[in-house]
């Protein structure tokens, strides 16, 4: 079984290799660092249109991980006619930076594509943020926290998206949560599930109920401190899944429930081919 399990993920990684951005943005430039956002565009994508967008984080661990672990959904949701966009941003390994800077540059990659919507050719009132793993808590961390920002950006353009897409997220960074050692001098105001509100975007959840990492029973605290701010949430489980399930097995499960999200509110048209 984990060599099926390996020989999953080793096609799913070479099939997001394949795939090729239509372009590259530099969204903020920190030294010499220079972020950029990896673009799919919709066919016969204009600057004139004003098309839906979500920016995937990648996951790992906010010590590593690259944007093409998200070029699957991205191709896929741009030839659903969204313009699709996974993220840089920077990482312990490449970076030697903490959580609080991958939420930072989160900010950034979410406020810059919606002050640039008529160059990029989207909806800015219409622009979802999406992410695994650690990138999950990025992305949740986006549509629940305050003041976690770059000195000097435009606070007046927004850094909160109109909905979140999370897989296997991190969004408790309390105590008993992932990564609190990490974050434990400031986990109050990065912790997503600490920080939620009636203004938290609309949301849906993959989660696997083998995850070593994200219990079942958090996510359903979620879910239900959602409800409680009433907010709406999604939750669902894949029975046996671990981490990460949803780029292997469970791809075309999590894309098609990802597609139905998205339609639900006004992000995509149906899809007829269902």
């Amino acid at each position: 079984m984990k060599f099926i399990l390996s020989l999953v993920v080793a096609c799913s990684m070479a099939f997001a290799e394949t795939l090729i951005p239509d372009e590259q943005k530099t969204y903020k430039k920190i030294g010499n660092v220079e972020l950029q956002l990896h673009i799919f565009n919709p066919e016969g994508h204009k600057a004139s249109d004003r098309k839906p967008a979500i920016v995937f984080f990648f996951g790992g661990g906010w010590s590593g991980g690259t944007p093409s672990q998200f070029y699957p959904q991205c191709d896929y949701l741009a030839k659903r006619g969204m313009v699709a966009i996974s993220a840089e941003y920077r990482v312990k390994s490449r970076n030697g930076t903490s959580p609080l800077e991958c939420v930072k540059d989160g900010n950034s990659a979410v406020r810059w594509v919606r002050s640039h919507a008529d160059k990029l050719g989207i909806d800015p009132s219409k622009l979802a943020a999406g992410g695994g793993s650690a990138g999950g808590h990025v992305a949740a961390a986006t549509g629940t926290t305050k003041g976690i920002l770059e000195k000097g950006e435009d606070v007046s353009v927004s850094s909160k998206p109109d909905a979140l897409v999370l897989f296997n997220p991190v969004y408790d960074n309390g105590p008993k949560g992932y990564g609190h050692s990490r974050v434990k001098d400031y986990w109050k105001q990065i912790s997503p599930m600490h920080n939620l509100d009636k203004e938290t975007p609309p949301t849906i959840v993959f989660l696997g109920t083998k995850d070593k990492l994200i219990p079942v029973a958090t996510a359903k605290k979620y879910r239900l401190l959602m409800k409680e701010a009433g907010v709406r949430s999604e939750l669902l489980l894949y029975k046996e899944q671990a981490h990460g399930f949803f780029n292997t097995s469970k791809y075309d499960e999590t894309v098609k429930e990802m597609d139905r999200f998205l339609v639900s509110l006004g992000f995509l048209a149906e899809n007829l081919k269902d």
